[in-house]
């Protein structure tokens, strides 16, 4: 079961059955290692999520329900059903990044990537989003994109940040 094209416009349509199941094996098909092998597939996949599609299929790999694979999926803010920009831009919402005015970074963010939040650009290169905290409050209000933590932002900052991430596409 490959992804059609037309089905989704990402970089999921060149991630198969093939991949999924070679993720699942890599686990030894052990239900106990689900959220590890959806882990793997959402960065596998090229679209930071984990579709439908694949989560049948991981369901009928390891014998659960497909129930209790989206019960995972949709329990879990890191995982996403819908496909989302190669690089999600986290942009921290606990109370002292808050205070610090984390919305004023959002608005950066919205500004330079020309998207607002919860949306991903057209080119689907970034995905905007909310996360809880990151543990770098003596710097926030911060922005984290995948291991990376950006603090003590300023437009031009954000700018910067945002065109290093452009450059390496």
């Amino acid at each position: 079961m490959t992804v059609q094209p037309g089905q989704c416009n990402c970089a999921a349509e060149s991630f198969t059955e093939r991949d999924v199941v070679a993720i699942v094996e890599k686990y030894g098909r052990e239900q106990d290692q689900l959220l590890a092998m959806l882990l793997d597939i959402q960065e596998a996949s090229g679209s930071s999520c984990v579709l439908r599609e694949w989560a049948a299929i991981v369901a009928r790999e390891i014998g659960l329900p497909l129930s209790k694979v989206f019960e995972v999926l949709t329990f879990y803010s890191m995982f996403s059903t819908e496909p989302r920009g190669r690089y999600l831009v986290e942009i921290c919402k606990s109370a002292p990044c808050k205070m610090c005015k984390s919305d004023e970074v959002v608005a950066m963010f919205e500004k330079e990537l020309g998207i607002k939040l919860g949306k991903t650009t057209p080119d689907k290169l970034f995905t905007l989003m909310h996360t809880s905290c990151v543990g770098a409050c003596d710097i926030g209000p911060v922005a984290k994109i995948g291991e990376d933590v950006y603090g003590d932002l300023t437009p031009e900052k954000v700018s910067e940040i945002v065109n290093s991430y452009r450059e390496k596409n």
